[in-house]
């Protein structure tokens, strides 16, 4: 069976394959209460990679942890609908199934708080010291 949708080339199948990605994102943050939350997450510290971040690899570094989770979260909630769409049967290979996505969403957060941890500590004094001058005297 032959898939229509293959036979794009060129830039008609990158503006198809952009709808999809949104569409995607936008079905993720409206149906994944953590995807919503860790957007938002997102959406404050993707700015602040800015300011913590000396050097654009420690932006990237600090940029890329944060991404990451919304990537991760996205392929675990692609697990979990797959799972899902065969079966509401409790089962055990579908019990580990979403379990793996799970854990690799914790492993996600935890190189992300990891590395922003790592950054803040490093850059505490010019942190401070920035925020102290936009204080008035």
């Amino acid at each position: 069976m032959s898939n229509p949708h293959k036979g794009r080339t060129g830039l008609d199948r990158i503006r198809h394959a952009l709808g999809y990605s949104i569409e995607g994102l936008i079905a993720a943050y409206r149906g994944e209460s953590a995807f919503r939350q860790e957007t938002w997450l997102t959406v404050l510290l993707l700015p602040l990679a800015f300011w913590v971040g000396r050097t654009w690899v420690e932006i990237a570094l600090l940029a890329g942890s944060v991404l990451l989770v919304l990537v991760v979260e996205l392929l675990n909630s692609a697990v979990e609908a797959t799972v899902d769409r065969i079966s509401f049967e409790l089962h055990d290979l579908a019990k580990r199934a979403k379990d793996f996505g799970s854990a690799a969403v914790l492993l996600s957060l935890l190189l992300c708080g990891m590395v922003w941890l790592g950054a803040l500590c490093a850059e505490w004094p010019r942190l401070l010291g920035d925020l102290r001058s936009l204080i008035p005297a």
